[in-house]
């Protein structure tokens, strides 16, 4: 139990909530957070412990292990939504920043690749893709999207007037699809890595 002022820090820090945030979601202080992660205060009722598990979205046993969580986790892609993460939301990585396709995105993906029989555009069987969650369009690029209640990759882009446009491996400009009211966005992939490539 030593680590726990640590973990607290470091669960609360991947989960994106500064102190304020998570002592609204546990029932505390701001100033018990710090005391919690600073050491001062070593014993956690089991309600409180429970509390912070929900808040990081983990369960209580990771919140009490010693042991940093298992993040690399490699996701099977199907056509089949939702996107793959989202039953483990913290399951991600963090790429340094010469590896992303967009810097102005976060370092945290999510590593998938296509289940057997699956055909995804821009995605050979035994290809694996990072992919930076988002909800929305950010800028020109591969994106894992939900179409018609079918996931899929691909390239994003504006239309002269706006719209944004979709286009499947190879296809032109002058081929691409106009996105409808169907259309989800799950991420934009920022590293690729092929079969046999070393």
């Amino acid at each position: 139990m030593q680590a726990l002022g640590p973990r607290i820090k470091q669960l609360r820090l991947e989960a994106g909530l500064n102190k304020a945030a998570l002592a609204r979601l546990v029932g505390v202080s701001d100033v018990t957070i710090s005391y919690w992660e600073s050491g001062a205060i070593k014993q956690i009722g089991h309600e409180r412990l429970v509390a912070l598990a929900n808040a990081f979205g983990c369960p209580l046993d990771e919140l009490l292990s010693e042991r940093a969580p298992e993040t690399a986790q490699i996701f099977t892609l199907t056509a089949t939504p939702p996107a793959p993460w989202e039953p483990h939301p913290r399951q991600h990585v963090s790429l340094p920043a010469s590896m992303l396709d967009d810097a102005h995105l976060s370092a945290e993906c999510y590593l998938v690749t296509p289940g057997v029989g699956e055909k995804i555009d821009f995605l050979e069987v035994g290809d694996l893709a990072a992919i930076a969650p988002l909800a929305t369009f950010q800028r020109p690029g591969l994106y894992l999207i939900e179409h018609q209640q079918r996931l899929m990759i691909r390239q994003l882009q504006q239309g002269p007037t706006g719209e944004l446009l979709m286009l499947r491996s190879g296809q032109s400009l002058g081929e691409a699809a106009t996105a409808d009211a169907s259309l989800r966005l799950y991420g934009k992939v920022q590293a690729r890595w092929r079969l046999g490539e070393a």
